[in-house]
């Protein structure tokens, strides 16, 4: 049965979509903050911060690959990444936040981090849909309906049509500053290894 048929579907749309635009500017700070708490409740061993950074690196590559890709503010991303998800930038988060996560062997944490993502991601997600689709119409509809909003789908449907860069170019990386959030996954799993030394040095 369709939501419009249903009184409340645009008072709840409008309550999303506000919610969406406060945690755009929220969850940098509120991520932030939930981070460092987090680090200092982990207690990292040798094999933890093996497993966590292979994944938190693989976050780290997904994120490099999709800023490679995006021009924000000037065409709609399709390429590389983009053709299997249309948020890979925030999957590529979520593996590196997993990933630390498991090198900490703060796995109760998981919990908590996974409403965090969910009350604070998933609005964004559809906030920065509506202002997609309010800048590209069509073409978004189309786009959007071939490729899924996050999990990735391995047999894209979609396309790009000709003309659309699609080309991931290093130079988009540092625009984007992509570099400072690889550093910044460096700087936290550098201080894992030396918390895991010093609780583990007799």
């Amino acid at each position: 049965m369709s939501n419009a048929s249903d009184p409340q579907s645009p008072v709840r749309s409008a309550h999303s979509l506000a919610w969406g635009k406060v945690a755009q500017k929220l969850r940098v700070p509120v991520g932030t903050l939930l981070g460092v708490v987090f680090l200092v409740l982990m207690h990292p061993s040798r094999r933890s911060l093996w497993i966590g950074g292979v994944i938190a690196g693989g976050g780290a590559m997904l994120r490099i690959w999709a800023a490679g890709h995006i021009e924000k503010g000037n065409m709609l991303a399709q390429g590389g990444p983009y053709a299997l998800t249309r948020n890979p930038l925030y999957l590529g988060s979520f593996f590196m936040a997993v990933g630390i996560l498991i090198a900490g062997q703060s796995y109760w944490l998981l919990v908590p981090f996974g409403i965090f993502f969910l009350s604070f991601y998933y609005p964004v997600m559809r906030a920065e849909e509506q202002e997609l689709r309010q800048r590209y119409g069509d073409h978004f509809e189309e786009y959007s309906r071939s490729v899924p909003l996050f999990l990735p789908s391995f047999t894209p449907s979609f396309t790009a049509p000709p003309g659309k860069p699609s080309t991931f170019l290093w130079s988009r990386v540092f625009k984007n500053r992509e570099h400072r959030t690889t550093l910044g996954l460096f700087v936290t799993q550098l201080f894992l290894v030396l918390k895991s030394w010093i609780e583990n040095t007799p």
